[in-house]
């Protein structure tokens, strides 16, 4: 199965594992899936994304990840105003008509210090005191988006599963509206896909704004009941956009990723 319900309920889904495309063929006599629609479900949308990014770790603040967190700042300067999110615009509401975002900024943090793994409890603690206590962290509002990236050696545990086993991304929201996404560094074949640090960081990243963007309250925007957010539908389904490689999405519109 290309995509795993975190926990018990949850809606949250999770950018799965890569693996040969063999493992998702269905067993015989084992009926089709219900054909994809996103419905939408009322909960506000990210209609002018701005993207934080957080590097937590020591690791982060040298070469070579010191140079590939610029090149994530890179990424995210292009691809908020980009092709991929004009795309999005089809799931524009009334209230909220979706349009080009902004990258507004970086921070690398050290501390706590982490261990071999840290949890999403944790991840959520460690976002909220940095806004409380980081002059450089800005203050949530309605469109604002954080991307946390882990350092190499680091796994996160999350309802449960934890990255390189289980998944390699998430996006939440906590509080009275933070909405933050997770991004464990790829450290095993599952999480690279045959791509580069950055190309499978970038795909990855991809996948969550798109869904933050569309479905920041997990399950409470576009979303199917079978197949998840707009990511999901698409998993490691991935095209060049510029020098970037970036995932595609499902469009209900065309009825197929693009």
């Amino acid at each position: 199965m290309n995509k795993k319900v975190v926990r018990m309920n949850d809606p949250i889904r999770i950018v799965p594992l890569h693996l040969p495309s063999e493992l998702y063929r269905p067993s015989a006599g084992i009926a089709a899936a219900p054909a994809v629609q996103l419905t939408y479900r009322g909960a506000p949308l990210l209609d002018s994304v701005r993207v934080f990014t957080m590097f937590w770790g020591q690791a982060w603040q040298t070469s070579p990840n010191s140079d590939l967190a610029n090149q994530l700042n890179q990424f995210f300067g292009f691809v908020v105003s980009s092709s991929l999110v004009d795309q999005l615009a089809e799931y524009s509401v009334p209230g909220h008509t979706i349009g080009h975002g902004s990258y507004i900024g970086t921070a690398t943090i050290t501390q706590p210090t982490l261990s071999h793994s840290v949890t999403d409890a944790a991840i959520q603690n460690t976002l909220e005191q940095e806004i409380k206590n980081n002059s450089s962290v800005p203050n949530p509002d309605a469109n604002t988006l954080y991307f946390i990236y882990l350092p190499p050696g680091t796994a996160v545990v999350q309802g449960g599963s934890r990255s390189c086993q289980a998944f390699c991304g998430y996006h939440d929201t906590f509080g009275s509206g933070i909405y933050y996404a997770v991004m464990p560094f790829p450290n095993c074949a599952g999480c690279l896909g045959g791509m580069t640090n950055l190309a499978a960081l970038t795909s990855t990243s991809s996948h969550e704004l798109c869904e933050a963007i569309t479905d920041p309250v997990p399950g409470q925007g576009w979303y199917d009941d079978t197949h998840g957010e707009i990511g999901d539908i698409c998993a490691w389904q991935t095209k060049k956009l510029g020098s970037y490689t970036v995932q595609m999405e499902w469009s209900n519109k065309d009825a197929s990723c693009k």
